[in-house]
């Protein structure tokens, strides 16, 4: 049951990405329609420009997330329990001993990052600290040692890059079409090819939109998977579930950066969305799916 669900997450975030790269493509091919009238030349440009962003925002992830939220790197002396965990996480995760980070927040949750497991890092809230016991920390720290394991960091951080190229790609159109799009020379070209004026809006309004769907359904299924592989390595669902109980019914986090909450183990802003704009799954499903292993 255990390793059907990761093969089937797995699976699920492969369809997820080829869709990514499937909406990139189509975005690229009405840039290069509107703007150069060649539908290979759009695409050549965007995805250039979105595998140079990816490459810089993998390279450069963990110091800039953590700087982001407030994180302040520990030792083993300063915390020996929580190191320790980790320690024993990766250990038996089999990769390699990440850095160790503190976020001064009462509220409980957790996050990884690093774009493979040679240079990663892991981070917990004081409230985590605070309120969780040894098994249920245990539990938490294999969740994200299964995303260190399974790049799941890098993965979301390439989510997080080609969604903002789509979302340039489509602000560009936009404000061409808005501002400038009927006052260039090439008018006549335009209004000879309706297909690309068509395509163009409906770029400009829908793109984003679908980038954004997509990249939460990564961060969710992803979540799932290491559920799942947090089982796995300390063979004990009930710390987990019982961790992400708590950590469900906790107050959200304190001056959080947005951007990153689809790292954290549970969503660190609570605030009521539409499903498809969740960051996370439902915890309450979660919990079901780990009760059932």
């Amino acid at each position: 049951m255990l390793f059907e669900q990761i093969q089937r997450n797995k699976w699920k975030t492969w369809l997820l990405l080829a869709g990514y790269f499937g909406l990139i493509a189509g975005v690229g091919a009405v840039i290069g329609l509107w703007f150069f009238n060649s539908a290979q030349a759009g695409m050549a440009v965007i995805g250039l420009g979105g595998l140079i962003y990816a490459l810089i925002m993998v390279t450069q992830s963990t110091n800039v997330v953590m700087s982001m939220n407030n994180a302040t790197e520990v030792t083993e002396q300063q915390q020996p329990e929580l190191w320790h965990i980790v320690q024993d996480m990766a250990m038996v995760a089999q990769v390699p001993m990440p850095r160790v980070f503190i976020i001064d927040d009462d509220s409980p949750n957790a996050f990884a990052t690093g774009n493979s497991p040679q240079n990663a890092a892991v981070a917990a809230t004081t409230g985590i600290l605070q309120r969780l016991n040894r098994a249920e920390l245990e539990g938490v720290m294999a969740h994200e040692m299964t995303h260190v394991r399974n790049y799941d960091v890098r993965l979301a951080t390439i989510a997080l890059a080609l969604s903002s190229v789509v979302v340039f790609a489509a602000q560009l159109v936009q404000n061409n079409l808005w501002w400038g799009g009927m006052t260039r020379r090439d008018d006549e070209r335009r209004d000879s090819n309706g297909l690309a004026i068509i395509l163009a809006v409906v770029v400009a309004l829908v793109a984003p939109l679908l980038a954004t769907i997509v990249q939460y359904a990564i961060s969710r299924n992803r979540e799932y998977l290491a559920d799942a592989g947090a089982v796995e390595l300390t063979r004990n669902p009930q710390g987990l579930i019982s961790a992400l109980r708590k950590i469900a019914n906790s107050e959200p986090m304190q001056n959080v950066d947005e951007n990153s909450a689809a790292l954290y183990i549970g969503d660190p802003i609570k605030r009521e969305r539409a499903g498809l704009f969740d960051t996370h799954p439902p915890m309450s499903e979660r919990i079901k799916r780990l009760e059932e292993m």
